[in-house]
C-alpha cells in the first residue's frame, strides 16, 4: 500500500486531503495527515474580531468535522522532514514513512524578530490581529480606548494576506466615526513597501482612498525596533513614529520544522517550482499554501486555486507522467473598505489587478477595483463558503487560473 503523507491542516491541507479523498483508491493509498492543533480557524474573520462584527465562535470550529471519514490523523507537532530517507519524525516519537509528501505547513507571525515588539506593551498597547488571542485582546482595548495615535505597521514582506492591514486600517476609520471620536483619532499607515500595496496599479488606487479617509501613510519605513519607554517605532535609518496604539503585522515565517529538515530558506519557506508547485529539490513532496516561497500572494484564496493544480499534477506523477497543470499565482481579494462597502481585485504574476466585472462578464455582480455594497457583501459571504464548500474541497465557480473575461485593459 503506497502512503501519502499530508503535513499541516489549515487551510490547504484540509482542502488537499479532501480532494485526495475523493480520488485515491482506498484499497491502494493510506492517507494520514498531520496536526498539532485540533480548532480550525478561518483566519480572514479575525480582521473583524476587534470591530466586534465577528467573534470567536464565527470563526472556530474543531478541525475533525473536515477530515474524510477513515482518515488517519495524528496530532503532534513535527519534529523534522528527512526527505533523503522520505520520512517525517514527529515531537511525539512516531516516525512515519511516506512514498509521497505534501507539505502544508502554513505560516505564522514572529514578533520576536523585532527588538523591542514582544516587550512590557505586548498586549497592552502593542497588538496584532493575525492571531485568535491578538484580536481579542485588541477588540477588548478598543471598547475603552479614548483616541490618540494608532499606527498600523507591516514589519516585513511577505505576509499572510497582504490586504488585510489596509482593510484594518479602513475599518478604523469607520469604527471610529461610528463611534463619534474620529477626530481624536490619528491613524497611521506604515509600510516597508513603496506604495500602499504590492501591486501598483492597485496600490494607487487604495492609497486614493487612504487619502480620503484622512489616513496617513509612510512608506518605505523598515522598522527597527520598538521603544517601548518612549512608545515609538524606530526604522534602521532613525526615522521614528509615536504611537498610542500599535497595531502590528509582525514578521511571517514558515514553520520551525522547515528550519530543523534544512528544507527552507531564511524565513522557513520552502523552494517551490512556482507552476508545477513540486519541492524543487525533491520529486516525491509537494508543497502548498503559505509553506511556499513563491511570489503568490499567502491568502486563503490562493491556497484553493493552487489545490486544483496540485490535485491534477499529483496524480499526473503517480501516474508516472510530467506535471502538465502550471499554476499562474491567481489571487482574488475582496478588501473591506467600511461602511458596508468593499472592493475586489484579482491578478495572477503577470497581470495586475484590472478594473471590470467579476465572475460574468458585464454581469458581476462583483465590480473590479470598486467600491460598492456588493463587495461588501461578497466579503461576508466567504465565511460561509469557506466553512461549507472550500475547507470541504468542494468546488467554486472561479477558475483556477485567472481569466480575462469581463476586465477591461
Amino acid at each position: 500500500m503506497k502512503k501519502l503523507l499530508i503535513l499541516g491542516a489549515g487551510t490547504a491541507g484540509t482542502m488537499m486531503l479532501n480532494k485526495l479523498n475523493n480520488v485515491l483508491d482506498k484499497n491502494e493509498w493510506l492517507i494520514t495527515i498531520v496536526d498539532q492543533h485540533e480548532k480550525h480557524y478561518y483566519q480572514p474573520g479575525f480582521l473583524f474580531i476587534p470591530f466586534n462584527i465577528y467573534n470567536c465562535k464565527d470563526v472556530t470550529k474543531p478541525k475533525r468535522d473536515f477530515y474524510p471519514t477513515g482518515t488517519t490523523v495524528i496530532n503532534s507537532e513535527i519534529d523534522k522532514i528527512e526527505p533523503k530517507e522520505n520520512r517525517v519524525l514527529l515531537k511525539n516519537g512516531q516516525v512515519l514513512g511516506y512514498d509521497y509528501l505534501i507539505i502544508a505547513t502554513g505560516a505564522k507571525i514572529k514578533p520576536e524578530e523585532t527588538e523591542g515588539l514582544k516587550d512590557k506593551l505586548w498586549y497592552k498597547n502593542i497588538f496584532d490581529f493575525y492571531t485568535i488571542e491578538g484580536a481579542c485582546a485588541l477588540r477588548d482595548f478598543l471598547k475603552h480606548w479614548e483616541g490618540g495615535k494608532l499606527v498600523i505597521n507591516i514589519t516585513e514582506m511577505p505576509i499572510k494576506c497582504p490586504v488585510a492591514p489596509l482593510e484594518f486600517a479602513f475599518l478604523s476609520d469607520w469604527f471610529f466615526t461610528e463611534k463619534g471620536i474620529r477626530d481624536k483619532v490619528d491613524i497611521h499607515f506604515v509600510t516597508p513597501l513603496p506604495g500602499a500595496f504590492t501591486k501598483p496599479r492597485a496600490s494607487a488606487i487604495l492609497g486614493d482612498f487612504l487619502i480620503k479617509k484622512n489616513i496617513r501613510l509612510t512608506t518605505e519605513f523598515n522598522i527597527a525596533r520598538v521603544d517601548n519607554d518612549e512608545m515609538k517605532i524606530v526604522s534602521w535609518d532613525e526615522t521614528e513614529i509615536p504611537f498610542d496604539l500599535l497595531v502590528t503585522i509582525p514578521t511571517n515565517m514558515g514553520d520551525e520544522a522547515i528550519a530543523r529538515s534544512g528544507m527552507g530558506n531564511e524565513l522557513n519557506y520552502i523552494p517551490t517550482d512556482p507552476h508545477t508547485l513540486r519541492a524543487k529539490n525533491y520529486e516525491n513532496i509537494f508543497v502548498i499554501g503559505d509553506a511556499t516561497d513563491l511570489p503568490s500572494s499567502k491568502a486563503g484564496s490562493v491556497a484553493h486555486f493552487q489545490s486544483d493544480i496540485l490535485l491534477e499534477n499529483f496524480l499526473c506523477v503517480i501516474e508516472g507522467r510530467k506535471p502538465r497543470a502550471k499554476f499562474d499565482g491567481h489571487a482574488n481579494c475582496f478588501i473591506e473598505s467600511g461602511f458596508g462597502k468593499g472592493i475586489l481585485i484579482d491578478f495572477n504574476y503577470d497581470t495586475e489587478p484590472l478594473p471590470g466585472k467579476f465572475p460574468l462578464p458585464g454581469i458581476g455582480p462583483f465590480s473590479l477595483l470598486e467600491e460598492t455594497k456588493m463587495n461588501h457583501y461578497g466579503k461576508i459571504m466567504f465565511r460561509w463558503a469557506y466553512w461549507n464548500f472550500l475547507i470541504k474541497g468542494l468546488e467554486l465557480p472561479i477558475e483556477s487560473n485567472m481569466s480575462m473575461a469581463g476586465k477591461r485593459l
